[in-house]
């Protein structure tokens, strides 16, 4: 008989509240004993478990008060929870707090999985990258980030079959900010015009909440970055950080000391149609080829060359046309154009070795 699956969910914001209402609505879903965020916990008490935690919202959830912990929990403490439960244990993380992403080994050394969004365990120190995958495989448990990269887009998983299979990844670029292709295809559109200034678009992006909370964490570049040194290390090379390649910013260099509070927030935005001319200017340039300006990442393995930023991409290209979505082009030494039993085949391996992976 299989062992009963436990979860513990940190972060009840937007996704959180999302994958709340999702849950509730699978048969047989596995039970919630902890709910957490940042000033209030929810605990099913011990050593039954009974009553577990409503599997629909947060509102929902903390309408048992016997559940309420009025406290936020420590990483650790969490950690130590949901390694004692009767059964599997599995850390789903909604946030986008370092903190708990720097505790991914501590859960996973306690056999206790982890399933999250949050890039930022995978992309700051190269070290704690180490660490997670190397504390998974010493607690027998799992660490599956897909959302990471892409959205749904199934990034990580398609290279990790490619590499697992024996191919080699040559090159990745694409586009992994929904926020600036949004953004630079309505300033730029590959088919029609466009005058609305740059300024006008990030503040009607942000009054629509297409953009961070300060919009200057989208135009930075480094949630994209975050991102690219995500599938570097994935493809094997061993990135420092984010801010270890170039990564261009799209921020004014005059405006980029202001400070990241609201009243910093008010000042770069009354502040950034004084920068508009310089925007211009880019479009002009990429209108002179014949060609739109998009914000691109690229990453050549051989030569270990990474970079983030604006280049010019033909009209008709797939990254000109995007909408708001994400694109990863991937090349490799086995896909070099067409099928055929070779392609056939590593499909194959990569489900033998799924399958291989689960009966182990």
């Amino acid at each position: 008989m299989a062992s009963p699956v436990y979860l513990g969910v940190v972060g009840v914001g937007g996704v959180g509240n999302a994958f709340l209402e999702q849950l509730g609505r699978l048969p047989n879903a596995p039970q919630i004993v902890l709910l957490a965020r940042s000033s209030q916990s929810l605990l099913a008490p011990t050593p039954a478990y009974s009553p577990c935690i409503p599997a629909t919202s947060w509102s929902k959830a903390v309408a048992t008060p016997s559940l309420i912990k009025p406290n936020a929990l420590l990483p650790e403490e969490i950690a130590t929870y949901l390694g004692s439960v009767p059964g599997r244990a599995i850390l789903v993380d909604n946030t986008s707090d370092l903190a708990l992403a720097q505790a991914y080994p501590i859960f996973l050394k306690q056999g206790v999985s982890v399933v999250t969004a949050n890039k930022k365990g995978f992309s700051s120190e190269l070290s704690l990258w180490n660490d997670i995958f190397a504390s998974a495989t010493k607690g027998n448990a799992y660490v599956h980030h897909q959302c990471t990269v892409g959205g749904t887009l199934p990034v990580l998983s398609t290279l990790r079959d490619l590499i697992a299979t024996g191919d080699e990844i040559t090159q990745i670029e694409g586009v992994l900010s929904g926020t600036l292709s949004l953004l630079f295809d309505e300033f730029m559109p590959a088919s029609g015009t466009s005058n609305v200034p740059w300024s006008s678009l990030v503040a009607h992006a942000r009054g629509a909440g297409e953009t961070e909370p300060d919009p200057r964490d989208d135009l930075n570049g480094l949630d994209f970055a975050r991102k690219l040194t995500i599938l570097a290390r994935v493809v094997g090379l061993e990135i420092a950080r984010p801010d270890s390649y170039p990564v261009e910013s799209l921020i004014p260099t005059e405006l980029a000391s202001l400070p990241s509070s609201p009243e910093g927030i008010t000042q770069f935005m009354s502040q950034l149609p004084a920068y508009d001319a310089r925007m211009d200017m880019i479009k002009d340039a990429a209108r002179q080829e014949g060609k739109v300006v998009r914000y691109i990442g690229s990453i050549d393995v051989p030569t270990k060359t990474i970079k983030v930023g604006l280049q010019h991409v033909e009209k008709n290209s797939p990254i000109a046309n995007l909408k708001g979505s994400q694109i990863v082009s991937i090349r490799t030494k086995r896909y070099r154009g067409g099928g055929g039993g070779e392609i056939t085949a590593m499909g194959l391996m990569a489900d033998l070795l799924k399958v291989i992976q689960r009966l182990g």
